[in-house]
């Protein structure tokens, strides 16, 4: 394809992203495919010709896009928001066009110094510690734009770990760093996200995990007893992460007690995942929550969660910048310059290889404006609080976190099966989309707002939605009771039930297949639970323990119940055989 074919395509695939965004309400907000349906769609092999980009682009529409999740569909309400925006797209396609490999300042000056300034932009308007920002820290502090999240807290585990190591081999030169490792342990919160486990992994230390009080909240206490016990069987705490904004509750730790107790341990990095809420700081309303942050060594949130930029874009500050490069410094004579004062941004994370991607906040940051971002997050956060009161106004449901942001977690007032059986229906129909977690061992909905132009309407269309599927669950629940042999209190639940049950079900309910993947429900043993390494969340798949006594308490009850109900009515006979 040459310069012209480009211009000409070019304006196509525009205009094609332009209708797509205009008519998303259109299409279903989620496939209800099955595994391998594009391999039947597409060849086996390569074409070995050149093809037409019409045909490219015709088989995109009819075969890729019927497999694609539209996360920026006004009716999708999962995970949390997938951060995106016409000036954000356009910032992208200039990085791509330009395709400079940023990863030192000689290799694209321009990238270099935009991502400090724009670092420092965003710093500034989320309120963070002066001790963060590069131009008020006298070159100790700074930022970087990383891929995830995820990679934010590996890359501050390892510098926190070559720090520690570095401490407790003193002036030692001859023992290898990976002896230390087994005296290394972590902490987070049992609410932290999964990836916190995972840099574990990599990292090769030990991870601790904390209980959370009945918010979600790190329990601080537990964290401090933990440390002490460590401490006393002369181990190392090195690492600490505490979350503004869980993923399965959106609760936020206690920062200033957890950085309190961080700092009384010289050894401890302390790190703030804010993945998503924490560019709600750019709110002044909000700071409230990042009161502590001055304790804190890390600190990271995604503009491509909440900032209307598309992913990937994580933003990573840290105190000290020069532990970020004694840890991660690899200096090759081919990569070296002559600008040794320059930010190099390959020693700030793993990749050497970097995209350019302050051009696209850079873009985003100026369309909109801070009180343009402001005004959408605020939308965003008054949305939620009206669809928790419309929730909260029915009695047969409930809200089962603190509404602060986006999200909103609610359930039936029934038991947890039928709860993941209302959210396989709301997702089988490829009209909403939503995922589970667990709140206090409760299965939960998980109703965050995504959509840039959600509107009160998008909120109560999806709430009746949510309620139709829910009353013939609820119909089906009534049925089932009165099918049971009345008793007094069962008289009275009838009684109720006929409130709700004006018409038969209209839906049946889904095989048991089809209701564990689209509820996104794992059930394990208890033993199986308790053998498995993995134990943090990743906000998709909630794992219900099955208690294995109470399952056989609860069989033998049945089977007692049948034996006695089967041989009601039978009467003894004798049958000796020696009186005949």
């Amino acid at each position: 394809m040459d310069a012209e074919g480009f211009r000409k395509y070019g304006k196509e695939v525009i205009d094609y992203i332009c209708d797509y965004s205009k008519n998303i309400e259109q299409r279903n907000v989620a496939p209800t495919l099955d595994p391998g349906y594009l391999k039947q769609l597409l060849p086996a092999e390569a074409p070995l010709k050149p093809e037409k980009f019409e045909d490219i682009l015709n088989d995109f529409e009819q075969k890729i896009m019927p497999g694609v999740v539209h996360w920026n569909h006004p009716k999708f309400f999962a995970y949390f928001p997938s951060g995106n925006s016409f000036p954000s797209i356009l910032g992208d396609m200039l990085s791509s066009a330009i395709g400079s490999i940023c990863f030192s300042w000689a290799a694209c000056p321009a990238a270099t110094e935009l991502e400090t300034i724009v670092m420092d932009w965003y710093a500034k308007a989320l309120g963070l510690p002066k001790a963060f920002i590069s131009s008020a820290s006298a070159g100790h502090g700074g930022g970087a734009l990383q891929g995830s999240a995820s990679e934010c807290t590996l890359v501050c585990m390892i510098t926190a770990r070559s720090r520690a190591i570095n401490k407790l081999k003193g002036s030692t030169t001859e023992i290898h760093d990976s002896v230390f490792l087994p005296q290394l342990i972590a902490y987070a919160s049992k609410e932290a996200h999964s990836s916190v486990e995972k840099a574990a992994k990599m990292a090769l230390v030990k991870l601790r995990i904390i209980e959370a009080d009945s918010r979600g909240r790190m329990r601080v206490n537990l964290l401090r007893q933990s440390i002490q016990n460590d401490i006393s069987a002369g181990l190392t705490p090195f690492f600490v992460v505490a979350t503004v904004g869980t993923t399965g509750a959106c609760a936020f730790d206690n920062l200033t007690e957890i950085g309190k107790v961080c700092k009384q341990v010289s050894s401890i990095w302390f790190h703030v995942d804010g993945a998503y809420a924490g560019n709600s700081f750019i709110l002044p309303e909000m700071r409230e929550f990042s009161k502590g942050l001055e304790y804190a060594d890390s600190f990271n949130t995604n503009p491509n969660k909440f900032l209307l930029t598309n992913f990937d874009a994580s933003a990573m500050w840290v105190r000290d910048i020069m532990s970020l490069k004694r840890a991660l410094n690899v200096n090759p004579l081919y990569l070296q310059h002559d600008h040794e004062m320059a930010i190099d941004y390959r020693h700030y994370g793993i990749p050497l290889s970097r995209r350019f991607r302050a051009l696209k906040l850079w873009f985003v940051i100026r369309t909109y404006g801070l009180s343009g971002l402001r005004a959408y997050v605020r939308n965003h956060i008054a949305l939620a609080k009206k669809f928790e009161a419309l929730v909260r106004r029915d009695d047969r449901f409930e809200v089962r976190n603190d509404v602060f942001l986006g999200l909103v977690c609610f359930r039936m007032r029934s038991a947890d099966q039928y709860n993941q059986e209302l959210l396989a229906h709301i997702n089988q129909s490829g009209r909403m989309h939503m995922i589970p977690s667990m709140v206090n061992g409760k299965y939960v909905i998980r109703f965050c707002v995504t959509y840039e132009h959600a509107t009160e309407k998008h909120i109560s269309d999806a709430w009746n939605e949510i309620k139709a599927f829910a009353e013939d669950i609820l119909r089906d629940i009534a049925l089932e009771k009165a099918s049971l042999p009345p008793t007094p209190e069962k008289e009275k639940t009838q009684s109720e039930s006929q409130l709700i049950t004006c018409k038969p079900p209209i839906k049946k309910r889904l095989s048991r297949t089809k209701s564990l993947r689209f509820s996104f429900t794992r059930s394990i043993s208890r033993d199986i639970f308790e053998s498995q390494c993995e134990h943090l969340k990743d906000g998709c798949a909630p794992i219900l323990v099955i208690d294995a006594d109470l399952t056989m308490e609860t069989i033998l009850r049945a089977s007692a119940e049948h034996d006695k109900n089967h041989l009601k009515g039978i009467t003894d006979e004798d049958t000796d055989e020696a009186s005949n």
